[in-house]
C-alpha cells in the first residue's frame, strides 16, 4: 500500500513540474519598490525587482513626454504609487501615469518640463539591492555649474547653517521597501565669451559628501547612514568656508542624489577648485573602532592593508550607487588613469597633515598619521585632495557625536583650520585664476 501511494505522488511530481516550470518562466515580473531622486544635476528613477526588466524607451514631443515600456511586468502596489513620488519640486519631471498598455506590457508615460536627454540602463543585484532598471533623466542643456557658482549671492554664514542650513530633507521617496556673491573682474580687466575672471585671490574649495541616493554608504548601529551625515557635514563645511574673506565653498552634491565618483572629480576641476575635500564616516566590523583619519592618493599603493581596503570599499560607491557604464567619459578616464602628477599628491600630503592635526584636537586619531591608497575620487591631476573620515559611524558613541550640530560644526571648524593653515603656507594658490565656460 504504502509503495503504491509512494508512486503515485511520484507520478504527480513529475506531472506537475513541467507545469510548475511554464508557470514560473511566464510569470510576470514583480517591482518590488520604485524610487525617486530629484536634484539639480538629473532626476533617478529606479524600479526594483528580483529579475531583470526587458524594456524599451521613446520620446515624444510637443508636449516633451518620455514613454518606457516594461515587459512581462506586474502592475503592482511600487508602479500604482509611482505618480505619488514626483512632487512638484522635481527640476525635470512634471508627473507620471503607469497602465497596463496591451498584455503584456505595462506603460509608463512621463510628462516632462523641458526638453530632456533620457539614459535607461539596467543594473544586476549588488549588495542589498535585486536587479534595477534606472532611469536617468538629464536636461538637454544643463545649466553650467561654474556660473551658478558665480551668480549665487555669498549669503551663508557658520551661525545661520548651525541652525537651519543642514537640516535634512532627504530627496529620496520611495514606495515600497527601501532597503557667491557674484565675482566680477578687476577695473580694466578683460574677458571674452568664453573666459569669466574669478576675483582675485578667491579661493574655491570644493567639499564632496560623500555617498548619496542609492549609495547610502556605511550604518550605524542605531540607524543613521553615512550619506546624511556627510551631507550635514559638508554643508558646515560650506558655510564656514563662505564666512571666510576671500574663500568661496561649492557643494559637489546638495542634496541625497548620487554621482558617480569620476564626475565628482570633473565638477571640481570644470569649477577650478583649488582644492578638493571629500568627507565621509567610517564604519568596522568592530564597533570599538574608533577615531578620524585623513587619505591622500597614492601613486605606488597604499600604505597599509587598511587603507587598501578602504579605498577598495569607497571606490565600489559606482556599483552601489549606479553608474551607466555605457556613458563613460572616456577621456575624463584616461586623465584619471594618468597618475603623473606627483607635485599635487605631494600638496595633498601637506594640506592632509594640517586637517589631522587639526581634527586631533577635537577627537582621537585613528592613526596619527596620514595614509595613501588608490581613492578613486582623489584622482584629480592638478587638484591637491584628500579624503576624511570624521569618525566611526560603526561606533555607537561616535555615531551619537556625528549626529550632533555641535560636534558637526568642531569637525567643519577642524577642515577649516587645516585649510587655513595649508594656504598659508602654500599661497602660490591663492593667485588669480581662469575659468573655462564652455
Amino acid at each position: 500500500m504504502f509503495k503504491a501511494a509512494l508512486k503515485l505522488v511520484t507520478l504527480l511530481v513529475l506531472l506537475w513540474l513541467p507545469l510548475l516550470w511554464i508557470h514560473w518562466a511566464h510569470a510576470d515580473i514583480i517591482v518590488s519598490s520604485a524610487r525617486v531622486w530629484p536634484a539639480q544635476d538629473y532626476t533617478r528613477l529606479t524600479l526594483e525587482s528580483k529579475q531583470a526588466i526587458r524594456h524599451n524607451m521613446f520620446n515624444l514631443s510637443n508636449p516633451e513626454r518620455l514613454v518606457i515600456d516594461l515587459e512581462k511586468v506586474e502592475l503592482g502596489h511600487a508602479l500604482n504609487d509611482l505618480a505619488k513620488l514626483i512632487g512638484n519640486n522635481d527640476p525635470y519631471i512634471k508627473s507620471v501615469r503607469v497602465g497596463r498598455f496591451k498584455p503584456g506590457v505595462v506603460r509608463l508615460v512621463l510628462d516632462l518640463k523641458s526638453e530632456a536627454k533620457p539614459q535607461l540602463f539596467v543594473l544586476n543585484p549588488v549588495s542589498e539591492y535585486g536587479y534595477r532598471l534606472v532611469l536617468d533623466v538629464y536636461p538637454a542643456h544643463p545649466l553650467d555649474p561654474l556660473m551658478a557658482l558665480l551668480e549665487k549671492p555669498k549669503t551663508d554664514t557658520p551661525e545661520t547653517s548651525a541652525t537651519s542650513g543642514v537640516t535634512e530633507h532627504p530627496a529620496e521617496k520611495t514606495s515600497a521597501n527601501d532597503k557667491p556673491q557674484s565675482d566680477t573682474p578687476p577695473s580694466g580687466a578683460t574677458t571674452t565669451p568664453k573666459q569669466t575672471e574669478v576675483r582675485a585671490r578667491t579661493l574655491i574649495i570644493a567639499i564632496d559628501a560623500g555617498h548619496g541616493g542609492e549609495d547610502p554608504g556605511a550604518r550605524g548601529r542605531y540607524g543613521s547612514r553615512e550619506k546624511n551625515v556627510t551631507l550635514a557635514i559638508a554643508r558646515r563645511v560650506k558655510a564656514l568656508v563662505d564666512g571666510t574673506p576671500n574663500m568661496r565653498g561649492i557643494l559637489i552634491r546638495d542634496g541625497d542624489y548620487f554621482i558617480p565618483l569620476d564626475v565628482r572629480v570633473a565638477k571640481a576641476q570644470k569649477m577650478n577648485a583649488d582644492l578638493f575635500i571629500s568627507i565621509h564616516a567610517d564604519a568596522f566590523i568592530k564597533p570599538n573602532a574608533r577615531g578620524s583619519s585623513v587619505f591622500a592618493l597614492s601613486q605606488h599603493g597604499a600604505t597599509s592593508a587598511a587603507a587598501r581596503a578602504l579605498a577598495k570599499k569607497e571606490n565600489e560607491a559606482d556599483m552601489i550607487g549606479g553608474v551607466n557604464i555605457t556613458m563613460k567619459d572616456l577621456y575624463l578616464r584616461r586623465t584619471l588613469i594618468d597618475l603623473s602628477q606627483t607635485a599635487t599628491i605631494t600638496d595633498s600630503l601637506k594640506l592632509a597633515k594640517h586637517v589631522l592635526n587639526e581634527l586631533g584636537d577635537i577627537n582621537t586619531l585613528h592613526r596619527g598619521r596620514v595614509e595613501q591608497a588608490g581613492f578613486a575620487v582623489l584622482k584629480s591631476p592638478e587638484i591637491p585632495s584628500i579624503l576624511v573620515e570624521t569618525a566611526f559611524i560603526s561606533n555607537p558613541s561616535e555615531e551619537h557625536r556625528l549626529n550632533d550640530k555641535n560636534y558637526q560644526m568642531k569637525l567643519a571648524n577642524a577642515i577649516l583650520g587645516g585649510i587655513k593653515r595649508y594656504f598659508a603656507q602654500n599661497p602660490a594658490l591663492s593667485k588669480p585664476r581662469v575659468a573655462q565656460i564652455n
